[in-house]
């Protein structure tokens, strides 16, 4: 069975750094894309960075400049530094993974919180 495993949420200061890692396991395909979506309080969840198999990333302009987005394939790993970090990035952070079973499923962590407060 396939799951992803998140880590590297925490508490951190406005201005600070944090990063976020997933892991997929029960697998050894490599997924088709890998993304990290948030959901703040009170709001819809959001993409936040996507990258596929061969590299391509997709970043929502929130982020742009101050988060990075980057996979281990051969480990089916996945990772999201995340800098200069405001208020306004505080939500659960959901690592989600399409991988091919036979045909493509989309597989969601448990989710990791993020809190930036002074």
């Amino acid at each position: 069975q396939v799951q992803l495993v998140e880590s590297g949420g925490g508490l951190v200061q406005p201005g600070g750094s944090l990063r976020l890692s997933c892991v997929a396991s029960g697998t050894s395909t490599s997924s088709e894309y890998m993304g990290w979506y948030r959901r703040a309080p009170g709001k819809e969840r959001e993409l936040v960075a996507r990258i596929s198999r061969d590299g391509t990333t997709i970043l929502a302009d929130s982020v742009k400049g101050r988060f990075t987005i980057s996979r281990d394939n051969g480990k089916n790993a996945l990772f999201l530094q995340m800098n200069s970090l405001t208020p306004e990035d505080t939500a659960v952070y959901y690592c989600t993974a399409r991988i091919y079973i036979g045909y493509y499923v989309d597989y969601w962590g448990q989710g990791t919180q993020v809190t930036v407060s002074s």
